[in-house]
Protein backbone atom coordinates (compact mmCIF):
# COMPACT_ATOMS: atom_id res chain seq x y z
CA UNK A 1 0.00 0.00 0.00
CA UNK A 2 1.57 3.45 -1.65
CA UNK A 3 1.70 5.72 1.70
CA UNK A 4 -0.63 8.90 1.14
CA UNK A 5 1.56 11.17 3.25
CA UNK A 6 5.22 10.56 2.74
CA UNK A 7 6.85 13.75 5.04
CA UNK A 8 7.95 12.93 8.47
CA UNK A 9 6.16 13.36 11.35
CA UNK A 10 7.14 15.76 12.84
CA UNK A 11 4.53 16.67 15.58
CA UNK A 12 5.07 12.66 16.56
CA UNK A 13 8.77 13.21 16.94
CA UNK A 14 8.57 15.24 19.15
CA UNK A 15 6.86 14.12 21.08
CA UNK A 16 8.57 11.00 21.66
CA UNK A 17 12.17 13.17 21.73
CA UNK A 18 10.18 14.82 24.39
CA UNK A 19 9.09 12.03 26.23
CA UNK A 20 12.53 10.37 25.85
CA UNK A 21 14.30 13.16 27.47
CA UNK A 22 12.06 14.04 30.16
CA UNK A 23 12.45 10.46 31.41
CA UNK A 24 15.77 11.39 32.41
CA UNK A 25 14.52 14.26 34.24
CA UNK A 26 11.04 12.66 35.96
CA UNK A 27 12.64 10.60 38.52
CA UNK A 28 14.63 13.81 40.17
CA UNK A 29 11.22 15.58 39.82
CA UNK A 30 9.29 12.88 41.60
CA UNK A 31 11.15 12.56 44.01
CA UNK A 32 10.84 15.85 45.15
CA UNK A 33 7.17 15.80 44.18
CA UNK A 34 7.27 18.47 41.59
CA UNK A 35 4.83 18.07 38.94
CA UNK A 36 6.42 18.49 35.67
CA UNK A 37 4.45 21.78 35.07
CA UNK A 38 5.73 23.14 38.40
CA UNK A 39 8.75 23.01 37.40
CA UNK A 40 8.61 24.89 34.43
CA UNK A 41 7.11 27.30 36.38
CA UNK A 42 9.50 27.28 38.74
CA UNK A 43 12.19 27.01 36.44
CA UNK A 44 11.10 30.25 34.68
CA UNK A 45 10.78 32.38 37.47
CA UNK A 46 14.83 30.92 38.34
CA UNK A 47 15.30 32.65 34.98
CA UNK A 48 13.80 35.81 35.04
CA UNK A 49 12.94 36.40 38.42
CA UNK A 50 9.08 37.63 38.37
CA UNK A 51 6.61 37.22 35.86
CA UNK A 52 2.83 37.98 34.87
CA UNK A 53 1.10 34.71 34.43
CA UNK A 54 0.17 35.17 30.67
CA UNK A 55 3.70 35.65 29.79
CA UNK A 56 4.71 32.81 31.73
CA UNK A 57 1.38 30.91 30.20
CA UNK A 58 3.78 31.23 26.81
CA UNK A 59 7.54 30.22 28.39
CA UNK A 60 6.48 27.27 30.23
CA UNK A 61 4.07 25.67 27.59
CA UNK A 62 0.88 26.21 29.69
CA UNK A 63 -2.53 27.09 29.17
CA UNK A 64 -4.33 30.18 31.00
CA UNK A 65 -6.80 27.91 32.44
CA UNK A 66 -4.56 25.40 33.47
CA UNK A 67 -1.61 27.82 34.61
CA UNK A 68 -4.45 29.46 37.22
CA UNK A 69 -4.56 26.07 38.63
CA UNK A 70 -1.50 25.14 39.07
CA UNK A 71 -0.40 28.60 40.46
CA UNK A 72 -2.78 28.29 43.35
CA UNK A 73 -2.02 25.02 44.47
CA UNK A 74 1.88 26.46 43.92
CA UNK A 75 1.22 29.11 45.97
CA UNK A 76 -0.62 26.67 48.63
CA UNK A 77 2.49 25.12 48.95
CA UNK A 78 4.62 28.27 49.87
CA UNK A 79 6.35 27.73 46.59
CA UNK A 80 4.95 30.83 44.67
CA UNK A 81 4.18 34.35 45.77
CA UNK A 82 1.68 36.57 43.93
CA UNK A 83 1.31 40.01 44.33
CA UNK A 84 -0.87 42.64 42.18
CA UNK A 85 1.00 45.47 40.93
CA UNK A 86 0.50 48.61 42.55
CA UNK A 87 -0.04 50.46 39.23
CA UNK A 88 -2.55 48.97 37.67
CA UNK A 89 -4.24 46.37 40.34
CA UNK A 90 -5.44 44.01 37.13
CA UNK A 91 -2.08 43.04 36.86
CA UNK A 92 -0.49 40.50 39.00
CA UNK A 93 3.28 39.67 38.96
CA UNK A 94 4.56 35.68 40.24
CA UNK A 95 7.83 35.41 42.13
CA UNK A 96 9.76 32.41 43.70
CA UNK A 97 9.07 32.04 47.47
CA UNK A 98 11.49 31.13 50.16
CA UNK A 99 10.54 27.68 50.02
CA UNK A 100 10.84 27.52 45.97
CA UNK A 101 13.69 28.97 46.00
CA UNK A 102 15.19 26.57 48.79
CA UNK A 103 13.74 23.78 46.47
CA UNK A 104 15.46 24.86 43.48
CA UNK A 105 18.85 24.48 45.32
CA UNK A 106 18.23 20.79 45.86
CA UNK A 107 16.91 20.17 42.58
CA UNK A 108 19.53 22.11 40.78
CA UNK A 109 22.67 20.25 40.92
CA UNK A 110 20.50 16.94 40.16
CA UNK A 111 19.48 18.37 37.16
CA UNK A 112 22.82 19.90 36.25
CA UNK A 113 24.22 16.12 36.77
CA UNK A 114 21.62 14.91 34.76
CA UNK A 115 22.59 16.82 31.41
CA UNK A 116 26.06 15.49 32.17
CA UNK A 117 24.89 12.07 32.42
CA UNK A 118 22.83 12.76 29.11
CA UNK A 119 26.21 14.31 27.58
CA UNK A 120 28.48 11.56 28.17
CA UNK A 121 25.61 9.11 26.60
CA UNK A 122 24.88 10.86 23.48
CA UNK A 123 27.58 13.15 23.20
CA UNK A 124 27.72 16.74 24.19
CA UNK A 125 27.50 17.62 20.28
CA UNK A 126 24.14 16.07 19.85
CA UNK A 127 22.99 17.37 22.62
CA UNK A 128 24.26 20.98 21.55
CA UNK A 129 23.43 20.59 18.07
CA UNK A 130 19.54 19.60 18.65
CA UNK A 131 19.33 22.54 21.36
CA UNK A 132 20.57 24.73 18.53
CA UNK A 133 17.82 23.05 15.74
CA UNK A 134 14.92 23.69 18.39
CA UNK A 135 15.91 27.13 18.93
CA UNK A 136 17.00 27.60 15.55
CA UNK A 137 13.23 26.32 14.51
CA UNK A 138 11.21 28.06 17.42
CA UNK A 139 13.27 31.06 16.25
CA UNK A 140 11.82 30.43 11.99
CA UNK A 141 8.57 30.49 13.21
CA UNK A 142 8.49 34.42 13.56
CA UNK A 143 8.58 34.09 9.52
CA UNK A 144 5.31 33.04 8.36
CA UNK A 145 4.57 30.16 6.18
CA UNK A 146 1.48 30.00 3.94
CA UNK A 147 -1.65 27.85 4.72
CA UNK A 148 -2.81 25.24 2.99
CA UNK A 149 -6.39 26.11 0.85
CA UNK A 150 -9.08 23.47 3.12
CA UNK A 151 -11.94 22.43 1.16
CA UNK A 152 -15.10 24.01 1.20
CA UNK A 153 -16.82 20.63 2.56
CA UNK A 154 -15.03 18.37 5.14
CA UNK A 155 -16.13 15.21 6.50
CA UNK A 156 -16.64 16.01 10.00
CA UNK A 157 -15.76 13.89 12.92
CA UNK A 158 -18.48 15.24 15.55
CA UNK A 159 -19.96 11.66 16.70
CA UNK A 160 -19.07 8.23 16.83
CA UNK A 161 -21.56 7.67 14.13
CA UNK A 162 -20.76 8.07 10.62
CA UNK A 163 -22.10 11.20 8.75
CA UNK A 164 -22.60 11.37 5.93
CA UNK A 165 -20.27 13.94 3.36
CA UNK A 166 -21.97 17.67 2.89
CA UNK A 167 -22.98 16.63 -0.31
CA UNK A 168 -24.04 13.22 -0.21
CA UNK A 169 -28.13 13.21 0.05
Amino acid sequence: MARRITHHNLPQVFLKARDALMSHFRPILNHFGVTEQQWRILRVLDEHGQLEPRVMCDLCQILSPSMTGVLSRMEDLGLIERERVQADQRRVLVRLAARGDRLIDEIAPLIERQYVLIEQAYGKQLVTDLSAAMDGFIAAQAKPVERVALPATALMVTSRRPQPAANED
